[in-house]
């Protein structure tokens, strides 16, 4: 793949009137005025049918379940798929990442608050849940009727997200278990409806780093769960980020994800860390085309010493590297689309890699972006504040650029002769 179809851009142009009308009219509401972000969402999946989707592929997900073999009865993994089905699945995976990009264009936040919701949160229930679990669960976290929330980051924990938890479950003697600990920085926090909640099982004997990590699913309302007000940040503003604290809550085996605990969450958290870096890339590039969009009509506009800034070369460097950065950024999201329609996942050490470069090109091109409009760039009205603002978190969230580095230097190292 290495452009759009006409499919594609018509889609990315619906998208983006819709993110016209209903979203950049409501920025400043949604940026400083505390609105969550749920009821704009909630009516963009409407708009594109994402909801009646996610519905649908519920249903075939159970069916292929409840079928002989499981999910096992598909073609098998190792079947090359032909290429009218390989261009069926480039096709959907495209059309999946178009709305990020475009949303991202506007308000990133908005991006985090339905990723984590749909991406983290059901799809965790929806890969280790039961059949129990998912039909409970699932599907009202999938069509965002519900907001869902996965609760991993710890205070005093932060990068060492496993090593460093302190949240405990512990057996009650009759089969329920009893959870207790302080989660921070969590995406829907304060509005979360379904938790999927990460933590160590309190086993005697055995050291701290060493114990299983089990996940739970619980409600919003229980006894002993709270959820902290919205945290006030620097950007993203239009994704709620909250604590969650658990004094003796008290849970039956039915939330305890998968009903095992030989099903640890390890395993789970890694492939979800990869999925989430791959989606910086995919955010990083709306935000760069934004930022350029923003930055080019500025150029033009903008008259000093008798001529528009574009004419001056320092102005044009910039525009340039911006450059350098969006066809980058656009490879990277062509070749996940490609993996992703092969069947094929990135390796974490890859996905490091590549939200390692998208977090800082979004970042650099935003902030070049604030200078090319000069005093105007640092007002809130000229949209490019925000964005910088909101580039900062793709070096934070879902693993620090250093963690990235550790992560792609480790792998390059085992693979060193």
């Amino acid at each position: 793949m290495f452009e759009w179809s006409e499919t594609h851009l018509m889609l990315r142009d619906a998208v983006r009137s819709f993110c016209e009308a209903e979203i950049e009219p409501r920025l400043d509401e949604l940026e400083h005025g505390d609105t969550p972000p749920y009821e704009v969402l909630r009516k963009f999946l409407k708009t594109f049918g994402v909801d009646e989707m996610a519905r649908q592929n519920f249903v075939r997900t159970l069916e292929r379940e409840d079928a002989p073999g499981g999910q096992d009865s598909e073609a098998p993994p190792s079947q090359e798929p032909s290429p009218e089905q390989m261009a069926q699945r480039v096709d959907a995976a495209a059309m999946r990442s178009i709305p990020i990009i475009e949303l991202s264009r506007y308000c990133p936040g908005m991006v985090t608050a339905m990723g984590v919701s749909i991406g983290l949160t059901g799809s965790a229930i929806m890969s280790r849940g039961t059949r129990a679990q998912k039909e409970r669960w699932a599907l009202p976290v999938l069509t965002m009727e519900k907001i869902g929330a996965w609760a991993i980051t710890e205070p005093n924990s932060g990068s060492d997200a496993f090593g460093g938890m302190k949240s405990t479950c512990k057996r009650d003697g009759e089969g329920g278990y009893i959870l207790n600990g302080n989660k921070t920085f969590i995406t829907n926090g304060p509005y979360a409806e379904t938790i999927v909640f990460i933590c160590k099982l309190d086993e005697a004997g055995v050291e701290s780093r060493q114990r299983k990590i089990l996940s739970f699913v619980l409600d919003s309302g229980m006894e002993g769960l709270t959820q902290s007000k919205p945290f006030k940040k620097m950007g993203i503003h239009s994704s709620p980020t909250g604590e969650l604290f658990l004094q003796d809550v008290r849970v039956g085996p039915e939330r305890l994800l998968g009903e095992t605990e030989n099903a640890t969450a390890r395993s789970g958290a890694k492939s979800t860390f990869s999925a989430e870096r791959s989606g910086v890339v995919t955010m990083a590039l709306g935000i760069v085309d934004r930022c350029m969009e923003l930055s080019l009509s500025y150029a033009k506009q903008r008259v000093q010493f008798g001529q528009p800034i574009g004419q001056f070369q320092l102005i044009q460097l910039k525009l340039a590297q911006m450059e350098v950065a969006r066809v980058n950024l656009q490879n990277m999201v062509f070749r996940n689309i490609e993996m992703t329609a092969a069947g094929r996942s990135l390796s974490l050490a890859e996905a490091s890699a590549m939200k390692l470069y998208a977090a800082k090109a979004a970042l650099d091109v935003a902030m070049e972006a604030v200078q090319i409009h000069g005093g105007n760039g640092y007002m809130t009205e000229y949209r490019v504040e925000q964005l910088a603002r909101d580039a900062k978190i793709l070096q934070i969230y879902g693993g620090t650029d250093e963690i990235q580095v550790s992560q792609v230097a480790r792998d390059l190292l085992s693979r060193a002769g």
